[in-house]
């Protein structure tokens, strides 16, 4: 029988993406595994693997096409035997017996993983094959059951085993597949109110609402400026400030830390690295490598900070998860140092530098960029001395970094030069309250100023 393949869901959140390019054509053969597309998101571009084998009987969505929408028939696998006038339009490929949809499809899928996460994301799937996304289920026949009022509850078999796994409440969730089915996507968003059938609360309007692009083009002469559509990024990050500002009430704490018993320290370290045969160092420790293992072991030492606040509890993580963001052309990636505190200055090191590369080229996979505990923004490098940056959900803290520089301070009745960084942290107010976000900054000071601390 002909199987579907579908657009994937490259995260949990997505609904659309741009099929980029095919790298198969109609009539070509294809295996398991094989890469027979790319698509693009808001953040990345992924690989579309191929888990049936056969021939690619027809492309339903030319490539260069935008804003296809997840589940939706991109091109046709025909098996052995089989013609393209065996294709039946607008009949999706049922999934086998005991198999969801999403198992079934031709679309980019591998079998469920497990992040290296020991926190509350180390239950949501993340996908190891080179396509790095786990794709929706596709339509299938529902996989009903009762609801305490006696009513039926629609849901895929993958959605119900992971709903099971994290403790929600079918019930409590609403559909968002056809007719209303419950999917992977409605699982993995589930907030815990909805666990319990606790009906979150409404978020507020805007404030103010915002000028219509009319109105705003009014303001200035025609012909004086260019319009640049946005691209999915800048949208998304649009978004996600708009949402950050208007729902979480931030505060800011700003400390300055001593940096001058850190230089020496790196500089030793990065002298003394193994070399290869090329005469290149097995490390080169930057000033940002000790702020991230810093931050990590702060997050341990003031374990209340390493939160995340939910309507239905707060989420205490074991781990501490630090993303770092990466400016990119038109945007930024906050890939993340997984269990961070457990990991050697090299190793930090060395991981954020293939992070920050793939992250430039929009490579990373969901997994690699979405969750963690916290995050930290540099701008010191681009010399500003302070700011403060806006916290990035479903994170409570993020830490902004200035330049290290030299100030003239006071020690023991002396004025001399030392090089000093400003570092504010944000606040999420529901979250961390001021003198728990003054207990994580005096914490992260302690281990800024005193670097062997570190490797305790």
């Amino acid at each position: 029988m002909p199987v579907n393949v579908l657009m994937p869901a490259l995260s949990p959140t997505m609904e659309k993406g741009k099929l980029a390019k095919w790298l198969k054509k109609e009539g070509d053969q294809v295996k398991s595994g094989d890469v027979i597309a790319e698509i693009e998101t808001d953040k990345a571009t992924m690989e579309v693997e191929a888990v049936d084998e056969g021939t690619l009987g027809k492309v339903l969505v030319p490539e260069g096409t935008d804003e296809v929408a997840v589940n939706t028939p991109i091109a046709v696998i025909l098996g052995e035997g089989e013609a393209a006038s065996d294709i039946k339009p607008s009949a999706p490929t049922p999934p086998p017996a005991g198999k969801s949809g999403g198992e079934k499809s031709a679309a980019a899928t591998s079998p469920e993983a497990k992040p290296a996460s020991t926190g509350p994301e180390a239950k949501r799937a993340a996908p190891q094959s080179r396509a790095s996304a786990q794709a929706q289920p596709a339509p299938a026949s529902p996989s009903p059951s009762s609801a305490g009022n006696g009513s039926r509850i629609f849901a895929s078999p993958l959605a119900r085993r992971i709903a099971r796994e994290k403790g929600l409440d079918l019930a409590a969730l609403k559909g968002s597949g056809p007719h209303g089915r419950i999917v992977l996507k409605d699982v993995e968003s589930a907030q815990p109110a909805e666990a319990r059938g606790i009906a979150p609360v409404a978020q507020p309007a805007p404030l103010m609402p915002a000028m219509a692009d009319e109105a705003v083009a009014k303001l200035y002469e025609p012909g004086s400026y260019d319009v640049v559509p946005h691209d999915g990024m800048r949208k998304i990050i649009a978004q996600r400030l708009l949402q950050a500002k208007q729902t979480i009430p931030h505060f800011y704490l700003s400390i300055t830390c001593d940096l001058e018993n850190l230089l020496a320290v790196r500089e030793r370290l990065n002298a003394f690295a193994p070399r290869n045969k090329e005469k290149e160092p097995a490390w080169k420790l930057s000033v940002n490598d000790f702020i991230i293992k810093a931050l990590a072991l702060a997050l341990q030492r003031v374990p209340d900070a390493n939160v995340t606040w939910t309507e239905g509890g707060m989420l205490k993580h074991k781990a501490s998860d630090v993303g770092v963001a990466v400016a990119i052309e038109g945007g930024l990636f906050t890939p993340i140092i997984r269990s961070a505190e457990t990991k050697s200055l090299s190793q930090i090191s060395n991981e954020m530098k293939d992070l920050a590369q793939r992250a430039r080229k929009r490579r990373l996979a969901p997994h690699e960029y979405q969750g963690g505990t916290t995050a930290i923004s540099n701008l010191g490098m681009f010399g500003i001395s302070d700011f403060a940056a806006v916290i990035n959900p479903p994170h409570a803290t993020i830490l902004a970094i200035g330049a290290g520089e030299k100030r003239a301070v006071v020690i023991d009745g002396e004025i001399k030069a030392r090089t000093q960084m400003t570092v504010t942290l944000s606040c999420d107010h529901r979250a961390v309250d001021g003198a728990l976000g003054a207990r994580l900054l005096q914490a992260f000071k302690s281990f800024i100023e005193e670097p062997a601390l570190m490797m305790a």
